[in-house]
């Protein structure tokens, strides 16, 4: 993790705060906050928002790459998004997300392959799903 940029290590590293938060307050709800702020619900609703703004991450790709790759990377672009809002929903939602993380990450991976991501962001994008997806996971299982 030594290469990868202190800024964008830090913001990665906050931003797993709420996915944590949801985990851990899945088991025990915290009584002096509203119910809308601890568990499953925050796992489903900022799970959603991150898998969204993942889509503009792979627009992002995109717009540096030309011809098929860059058509093919505009199409993946909007399916993360999509994801979250058409299967995001119900028994099953914070597994959907999990496998959203999961799926993204390959497209992540070619695209610092490519050089349309700097050489760190792979390491980078392991790290917090390797953190996500688990939260995800114990957010199911203790629904």
């Amino acid at each position: 993790m030594n290469d990868i940029p202190r800024t964008p290590l830090l913001l990665g590293l906050a931003g797993l705060i709420p996915f944590v938060w949801g985990a851990v307050t899945s088991f025990a709800p915290v009584a002096w906050v509203d119910e809308i702020f601890v568990g499953y619900a925050v796992l489903a609703d900022y799970g959603m928002i991150i898998l969204s703004f993942m889509s503009g991450v792979i627009w992002g790709y995109a717009t540096r790459a030309t011809g098929r790759q860059a058509n093919l990377l505009y199409v993946l672009s909007v399916i993360p998004a999509l994801w979250a809002f058409f299967f995001a929903f119900g028994d099953y939602a914070l597994l959907t997300l999990a496998a959203g993380f999961l799926l993204i990450l390959p497209i992540d991976i070619a695209a610092t392959r490519a050089g349309l991501a700097p050489v760190w962001w792979t390491r980078l994008r392991v790290l917090p799903t390797a953190v996500v997806v688990p939260c995800l996971v114990i957010g199911h299982l203790a629904a």
